[in-house]
């Protein structure tokens, strides 16, 4: 079947999830973080996903806003970091995070090439929303689909389901595309079509899905020979 739907994962993917510690260290009063904000964005990043793996795995769900602030609140802490308002601005910041530069021109290709777009995200509705709204995609996209609305987080099948369920199109008739090599993996087990965006030139992670392409960011996705 063709591909009539592009769908991404947002954190990491669309959006860049450093962006927050990095323009926080520019600011005035953030002296803390100008030589640690690289590591500080990389713990949190890091924890964030574990703390939603743990959830999904014990059942134990909450919003990924919550799991964002947990996953601050440690990195912070490993880093010797402390302040109220340091969390707060980087909360802030997170909420308003860019899109990657070839985001906008990537989407506006697959709308012209007549092809559906969405989100799948573990975020929350409101924080998708916010990104969305600040890297102004909003009208690049046909829906965002949150984890919340079947209270897990990725890589549980029944999030992989919203597509269908939101578009009544079959797994086959899907492009996934995630900088997660775990997410691309599981996308690809659930029979999607995948495109992993390895931004950081990682190995491909060894489990039993493996994604179809590989590109170094978005900007190639509209060349992939799958539409």
């Amino acid at each position: 079947m063709p591909i009539t739907t592009c769908v991404f994962d947002a954190y990491g993917t669309l959006f860049d999830v450093s962006a927050a510690a990095r323009i926080a260290a520019q600011e005035d009063g953030m002296e803390a973080l100008a030589e640690s904000w690289p590591a500080l964005a990389e713990g949190w990043r890091r924890k964030q996903l574990e703390y939603s793996w743990m959830r999904a795995m014990t059942g134990q769900h909450c919003d990924f806003w919550q799991v964002t602030q947990d996953g601050l609140d440690w990195a912070m802490e490993a880093r010797g970091i402390t302040g109220a308002a340091v969390r707060e601005r980087l909360l802030q910041l997170y909420r308003e995070l860019a899109a990657y530069p070839e985001v906008p021109a990537m989407l506006t290709q697959l709308k012209e090439m007549g092809l559906t777009t969405a989100i799948l995200s573990n975020g929350s509705p409101g924080m998708l929303s916010d990104a969305v709204t600040s890297a102004g995609v909003g009208d690049l996209l046909d829906a965002i689909l949150s984890v919340e609305s079947v209270g897990i987080f990725k890589p549980a099948a029944k999030v992989y389901d919203l597509v269908e369920e939101r578009f009544g199109t079959r797994a086959d008739q899907v492009l996934f595309v995630s900088s997660n090599g775990w997410d691309a993996a599981s996308a690809k087990s659930y029979g999607f079509t995948v495109a992993w965006a390895n931004r950081r030139g990682d190995p491909v992670d060894r489990l039993p899905g493996r994604p179809d392409h590989v590109v170094p960011d978005l900007s190639r996705i509209t060349e992939l020979k799958v539409f």
